[in-house]
């Protein structure tokens, strides 16, 4: 079942399926070969940085290097780390960006952002780190590029990552103009009496982490600790970005259905419109192969995702 997990989340990548078109933006005359940094990439803090390199393999196709600090605010304070599966999607999104900005056209108006996430895992492969952090390599190609009138309108990027030369996990990110924050999703409030759960009912590492409360009459609501968290919520945004959701709905299963972080073998997410970043309300419900979850937001969907679980 754990293969099945990973094989939904992408294809393999492979420089013989990249197109044999030239997507670098032909005024970028130095920038593509300039070592990353974490401005370059635009985050906030050197700490937050997870990518350490980036090179252009063929056409559209790319090999970075990652860095998985051990102690990263979102893993476990345990001698012996399995990362957590955020970092995977962080690193595949600050990926996006670097390939974004040094290898695409310019975009026009407001920057591009993820709207579509989908992960898999392979358990046995899984990396556990034991000492300060985890070299890890990714392989991503790019696809679905639109450009319109010299300026990229959206595209998709599908990694593998690798731990010591096996593969472990495959992701992809679809990115498109951000929703735009409708007035009466910009009114959200949260429901009153609500109550947090403990970090580890839902899979955190600790109580800044948890994004959910409960009602109560038991309704799930994104109601984050942190409003403020520095991977998940970045800059107080006024709409949860992508990772969030995806995020919120991967402790939405943990919660309803009392399993472990371990547990998690695939994550998928769907954005339909944007999320307020307090007061969206989650549901959840079990299937087969996990659980499946709907969020809402002032009466309409805004993101639709599942969590497929181990021995489910």
């Amino acid at each position: 079942m754990h293969e099945t997990a990973v094989d939904r989340a992408t294809g393999t990548v492979s420089p013989h399926r990249a197109a044999v078109a030239s997507v670098r933006h032909p005024e970028d005359t130095g920038l593509a070969d300039a070592p990353l940094t974490w401005r370059s990439i635009g985050l906030e803090t050197m700490a937050s940085m997870l990518v350490v390199s980036l090179r252009r393999l063929a056409a559209r196709y790319f090999e970075a290097e990652c860095q998985w600090p051990r102690l990263h605010p979102l893993n476990e304070r345990v001698t012996a780390v399995p990362h957590h599966p955020l970092i995977m999607v962080e690193s595949l999104r600050q990926l996006a960006v670097a390939v974004e900005r040094r290898h695409l056209p310019p975009v026009r108006g407001a920057r591009l952002e993820a709207v579509s996430v989908s992960l898999g895992l392979h358990p046995r492969t899984r990396p556990t780190e034991r000492g300060g952090a985890t070299d890890v390599t990714v392989r991503c190609a790019l696809s679905d590029l639109v450009v319109r009138s010299g300026a990229v309108e959206a595209y998709r990027l599908s990694a593998e990552y690798l731990h010591a030369g096996m593969l472990f996990g495959r992701g992809t990110m679809r990115f498109a103009p951000p929703a735009p924050v409708e007035g009466a999703v910009a009114d959200v409030v949260p429901p009153p009496a609500l109550l947090h759960p403990p970090a580890a009912a839902v899979g955190a590492a600790g109580d800044q982490d948890v994004l959910l409360a409960r009602g109560a009459q038991g309704r799930l609501a994104v109601v984050p600790r942190d409003p403020a968290h520095p991977v998940l919520l970045p800059g107080r945004p006024i709409q949860l970005p992508a990772p969030a959701v995806l995020e919120a709905g991967r402790q939405a299963a943990l919660l309803s259905s009392g399993m472990t972080a371990a547990a998690v073998i695939g994550l998928r997410l769907d954005l339909r419109e944007a999320v307020p970043s307090c007061g969206a309300l989650v549901e959840v419900a079990g299937e087969p192969s996990g659980v499946r979850f709907l969020v809402t937001a002032a009466g309409r969907i805004s993101a639709t995702g599942t969590v497929q679980l181990l021995g489910r």
